[in-house]
């Protein structure tokens, strides 16, 4: 039995149920249950909050290749500037500069004296010209370059986050399995039978409640078809599809089939669409759960929404209330 569904297993049955057995050492069953299903929601949190931290990272190289690029592109038009002066000064140079128009004032060709200082001055207006773009081309590449060190930094500050909540996922999932390990044989045989017992009985009464999104049209109907579509399948953390899903990864893919374009984080897609008030909730809006946000559903009606809710468990219909330690925090509209 894989660690994911081992932790549902544990988690899924309720006090009451399990209550009356006792698990090794002092605590019971229940008790069990209780610790791990927070290890577990925890874990989740974690997950996602590692999902934002790889959106965040994505957009932030995007931005820093393109500032790159803008610094490479004003890197050539300074050295460009600083060749064209100094070709200019070769030039002002080879003519003897403003002392050969000395020279020409006392010439007794004026023609001579004309067409030469004209040429001199011109030299001069040009070389004022070139002389104040490249002061500008080098003020605007010291200023790239500041932005780029910027934007590294927040690369480097949002790789470790992502580093972060990735290692604090596992640390979870790891002591759930410590807590899992203290259970006897015969108690995880009972929790592995009771929590596939609850999966079935949730993915029969879901597969009974998609039917009512059959009247939803325009592209929350697409997008809640889609998502309703998925109904048993596994929820695995960073999954997109097509078998497997974390609960971002379900809502970016059935909005993707409507042709709307989300991240894969609850986060980020917590911030994206028009916000909805939670008494004026419409079938296709998505959900949002825990503070900071952690966790995404679509609303199907009637107090409802399908979602992939943890891992270990099922895509499936649900409460559309609080979920478990997390509130209803939010909702959107595409």
């Amino acid at each position: 039995m894989s660690l994911w569904m081992r932790i549902l297993t544990a988690a899924a049955v309720v006090a009451g149920v399990l209550a009356p057995v006792a698990a090794s050492g002092a605590q019971t069953l229940a008790q069990v249950q209780a610790k791990i299903r927070q290890l577990e929601e925890d874990a989740t949190a974690a997950a996602e909050g590692a999902q934002e931290a790889k959106v965040k990272l994505a957009a932030l190289t995007k931005t820093l290749n393109g500032i790159k690029a803008k610094a490479e592109i004003q890197g050539q038009t300074v050295s460009s500037l600083k060749n064209s002066l100094g070709s200019i000064a070769v030039e002002q140079y080879k003519t003897g500069g403003f002392g050969q128009s000395f020279e020409l004032l006392f010439s007794s060709d004026p023609s001579l004296y004309l067409s030469s200082a004209g040429a001199l001055d011109a030299i001069t207006r040009r070389k004022s010209a070139q002389l104040r773009k490249f002061e500008t081309a080098q003020q605007r590449l010291n200023a790239t370059t500041l932005t780029v060190n910027d934007k590294m930094a927040l690369v480097a500050a949002t790789q470790k986050k992502l580093t972060a909540q990735s290692a604090l996922a596992q640390k979870k999932l790891a002591e759930a399995e410590k807590l899992l390990s203290k259970l006897t044989k015969a108690e995880r045989e009972r929790l592995a039978r009771l929590a596939e017992e609850e999966e079935n009985a949730d993915q029969a009464s879901s597969l009974k409640a998609a039917q009512s999104a059959s009247g939803v049209s325009g592209r929350a109907g697409t997008a809640l078809k889609y998502a309703l579509k998925q109904i048993g399948d596994r929820y695995v953390f960073g999954a997109a599809g097509m078998v497997t899903w974390d609960c971002s990864g379900l809502t970016m893919r059935a909005f993707q089939s409507a042709g709307v374009s989300l991240p894969h984080s609850s986060a980020a897609q917590s911030r994206l669409g028009k916000k909805v008030s939670l008494n004026a909730l419409k079938p296709g809006d998505l959900l949002f759960f825990g503070r900071p946000v952690s966790h995404v559903g679509i609303y199907l009606g009637g107090g409802k929404m399908v979602h992939a809710p943890r891992s270990g468990s099922r895509v499936k219909v649900a409460p559309s209330g609080s979920l478990g330690r997390k509130p209803l925090v939010g909702a959107r509209r595409f």
